[in-house]
């Protein structure tokens, strides 16, 4: 007996970002399949889908906000649902990755949490990632199995030439390590030049840098200072105030992910930059929003990822072959 199947593309998410993951089934013309998700008495997490997934092409969407472990973990359950309810194909939706700044080893008797975490998700269940500006490149490397990673560099840089554009720009990294995603954004906003950060960052203290100099000319410019995370925001504030320190016209923020840890919304508004431009890959909840605070959304990127991966096309396609 001989039967052609159909490929049927269905979406699944989580509960830490609905609203994201609303958005990007309306943009693929579907919905999200109904879930029941909840918590027994001990905070254990059950999830069942409330429709035959049997031979469907799934997409499960969870953003890893806080509390991380727990979205994680509701995550890495609905992905073993999938496997065990005979999903074809399991694609893990990753706009932001948890544990990625662990991707390496700073001193002796430390995890690589990064890698961990791509080893949950494959033994999960799952057959590929999708995931939004990874902390470092070389995450993708952890899981074995097809990664596709996005960058949201043209959703940013568009609302930058659109808002800025007349501007004396100068493109500046907070660090030398992020020299090249500067060079990608410099090159999309016509070439303008390039500055970096040099900090030494404490080895002894999370989300702590000693010293700040700037690099590169930057006096009389609109500075845009790019990072792919903004977490307490003490780096980023540092940066700003080093390149008004050397003269610059004004600073703009732009960072991919704006996770906003206390007392990073404190310090944004208090800071000298002129506007800070995030995008909604994480939940900001709106007492965490300000007026020098942009949110741009990130859905329609990951809604064309994810029909590229569906439709067998190409992802790289999408960021003139540097992805």
């Amino acid at each position: 007996m001989k039967k052609t199947t159909e490929k049927n593309l269905m979406v699944f998410s989580g509960r830490a970002h609905p609203d994201l993951s609303e958005e990007v089934a309306s943009l693929l013309g579907t919905e999200l399949v109904p879930t029941s998700a909840y918590e027994f008495a001990n905070s254990e997490i059950y999830i069942r889908y409330e429709e035959s997934v049997r031979g469907c092409d799934a997409f499960v969407i969870q953003s890893h906000t806080a509390p991380i472990n727990e979205w994680i973990m509701e995550h890495l359950i609905m992905v073993d649902a999938l496997k065990r309810a005979s999903a074809k194909r399991i694609t893990v939706v990753l706009p932001f990755y948890g544990y990625a700044r662990q991707d390496k080893k700073h001193r002796g008797r430390e995890p690589i949490s990064a890698r961990l975490m791509a080893d949950l998700f494959k033994t999960a269940g799952a057959d590929r990632l999708i995931a939004i500006d990874l902390h470092a490149d070389q995450i993708q490397g952890y899981f074995d199995g097809p990664v596709d990673h996005l960058m949201a560099l043209p959703i940013l840089t568009d609302y930058v030439k659109e808002h800025y554009g007349r501007e004396q720009l100068c493109v500046v990294s907070p660090d030398a390590g992020r020299i090249k995603v500067a060079e990608r954004w410099s090159a999309k906003l016509g070439g303008v030049p390039l500055a970096f950060i040099h900090k030494s960052r404490r080895t002894d203290r999370p989300n702590e840098t000693v010293a700040n100099r700037v690099v590169g000319e930057v006096a009389g410019k609109m500075c845009v200072l790019t990072d792919d995370m903004i977490d307490t925001g003490g780096t980023i504030v540092k940066a700003t105030e080093a390149l008004m320190n050397e003269g610059a016209a004004g600073v703009i923020i732009a960072a991919t992910h704006a996770i906003l840890s206390d007392p990073a919304v404190d310090r944004l508004k208090n800071s000298p930059a002129t506007e800070i431009i995030v995008t909604n890959t994480l939940p900001i909840p709106p007492d965490r929003e300000f007026d020098k605070l942009t949110i741009l959304s990130i859905a329609p990127l990951v809604a064309r990822a994810i029909r590229e991966v569906f439709e067998d096309g190409s992802v790289t396609s999408m960021f003139d072959g540097h992805a």
